[in-house]
């Protein structure tokens, strides 16, 4: 799934007033935590595909021997199905996070707090590129 150029404001359900580092409470990482680090440490590094791989490798806790060797064929068969967008992420449904893809497809995330998050809604108001995380739970 290619997506560019587009903002992923905080869910309308959000509880949260500001962004907050999600944390694991046990000792396997979930799946939002590990976008949390790689995004909040490599701002338009990762496209959505990047990071699902990325994300899955560490989840499965995939050795590094595996991936080297296996990288093409790991990757081959996660993208046999789909995957959700960002919108679909615990970050901007639960913890207060923004989600920007630039013009290549790269993401990086923003606290609902911060100035770079209004000015993205700003940029992006009245455009069908301004969307809302998913809700957690019907409306």
């Amino acid at each position: 799934m290619k997506v560019a150029d587009t903002f992923v404001q905080v869910s309308p359900d959000c509880p949260v007033q500001s962004s907050v580092v999600p944390v694991s409470r046990t000792a396997k990482k979930p799946a939002h935590v590990i976008q949390y680090e790689l995004l909040s440490r490599h701002p338009y590094q990762f496209t959505l595909d990047d990071l699902v791989y990325e994300v899955h490798i560490r989840h499965k806790e995939i050795p590094d021997e595996m991936v080297k060797g296996r990288a093409d064929e790991i990757r081959a068969e996660l993208f046999q199905k789909n995957h959700p967008c960002m919108r679909a992420s615990m970050l901007p449904k639960k913890y207060g996070w923004g989600v920007h893809y630039d013009t290549e497809g790269r993401i990086a995330i923003y606290g609902m707090e911060s100035p770079e998050y209004e000015q993205l809604i700003e940029q992006y108001k009245g455009t069908k590129n301004l969307v809302a995380g998913m809700r957690s739970s019907r409306a």
